[in-house]
């Protein structure tokens, strides 16, 4: 048992400072280049009042996703409290913030040790919401697509340019290394799937597949379908507003577009997809990528739009840290609270 702890204490600190790797590596590529004290004036120009009303939004999608994760979960029996939900949603976030895409698991965990709500099923309704916000991104992405299409080729261009310039050519294979693996892991266990089921451990893998299966069908058993719809459109419009409001801080980019604030939440959901810790590095490279896009297709001067895209991200990223860390915080002794043996 002590020699189990050891190696999963092992496994985490090295994915901790893999994140921690990779965030540094993207923040180094963000800001080589840039002037500082352009940056640091913007910083200093801007009117926070704007980002304390971004900050509101933010707080309300957690809500919201807590609420709507308690319908996902009527379906298969379970009628958990909202506030139980909200602070099981909070540490998972939390963890995010240590080890990349462990909240997740943290959030399931946290649910069973207050409702009781068996991990692989609110595990599968987390997977469902995932499913769903991909699609709310695409619609959101098609929006971009339609009024914001020079902006978006001006984006790829501006990434895939950087993209050369830092890539090795041992760093192109990695994607097809790593189907390689996978492919060659189903394999093995298909081949071996016999003798597998001679150990409990299989019994144990199938249960939590089930668990998992089950709670991604309770969309389809849904009670509530309208108020799943309003809650999911109100998520994605408080993260709309949490990132479209911080736009007017800065005097530079106060006159940007609902159109331009489309692309800036697609742009930055896709710089969060990346796993390096708490999206640090990735997110503020896909701003300067993002704002770069935006002033080439407005005529305007390219690296003063990468300037200003870092000093966007300079503000937007630590309000997300923060109200994760705050809501993370308060979650654990609520959480504590509310624990059943």
């Amino acid at each position: 048992m002590l020699e189990e702890k050891k190696s999963s204490a092992f496994k985490n600190a090295i994915t901790i400072l893999i994140s921690v790797a990779v965030a540094g590596i993207f923040l180094w590529v963000a800001l080589r280049g840039l002037d500082f004290d352009k940056i640091k004036n913007s910083l200093q120009k801007a009117n926070y009042l704007w980002v304390l009303l971004a900050a509101f939004f933010g707080v309300s999608a957690y809500i919201f996703r807590a609420v709507r994760w308690n319908l996902l979960l009527e379906p298969m029996g379970y009628k958990i409290s909202n506030s139980n939900s909200l602070w099981s949603l909070s540490f998972g976030y939390l963890m995010n913030l240590t080890i990349p895409r462990s909240g997740e698991v943290a959030r399931s965990t946290a649910l069973y040790g207050v409702e009781k709500v068996p991990v692989d099923k609110s595990f599968g309704t987390i997977i469902l919401e995932r499913v769903v916000d991909l699609v709310c991104m695409g619609i959101f992405a098609l929006l971009t697509l339609i009024f914001k299409y020079d902006a978006l080729l001006a984006f790829y261009k501006s990434a895939t340019q950087q993209k050369e310039q830092t890539q090795t050519p041992s760093n192109s294979n990695t994607s097809y290394i790593v189907l390689g693996c996978i492919v060659f892991i189903l394999f093995l266990f298909f081949i071996f799937r016999k003798s597998l089921q001679k150990l409990s451990i299989y019994d144990k893998i199938i249960g939590f597949g089930k668990g998992i299966f089950e709670g991604l069908r309770s969309i389809l058993n849904l009670k509530q379908k309208g108020k799943f719809v309003l809650l999911t459109a109100g998520i994605w419009i408080c993260y709309f507003f949490a990132s479209y409001l911080v736009c007017f801080s800065l005097p530079e980019t106060s006159n940007f577009t609902p159109a331009d604030g489309c692309f800036i939440l697609v742009v930055g959901t896709l710089g969060m997809i990346i796993p390096a810790s708490g999206g640090i590095g990735a997110f503020n490279l896909a701003m300067k990528f993002g704002f770069t896009a935006l002033f080439i297709s407005m005529g305007k001067d390219a690296i003063e739009g990468g300037e200003l895209g870092l000093a966007y991200s300079f503000i937007t990223l630590p309000l997300q840290i923060i109200i994760m860390l705050i809501m993370g915080l308060i979650s654990i002794p609520m959480l504590a609270k509310n624990r059943k043996i």
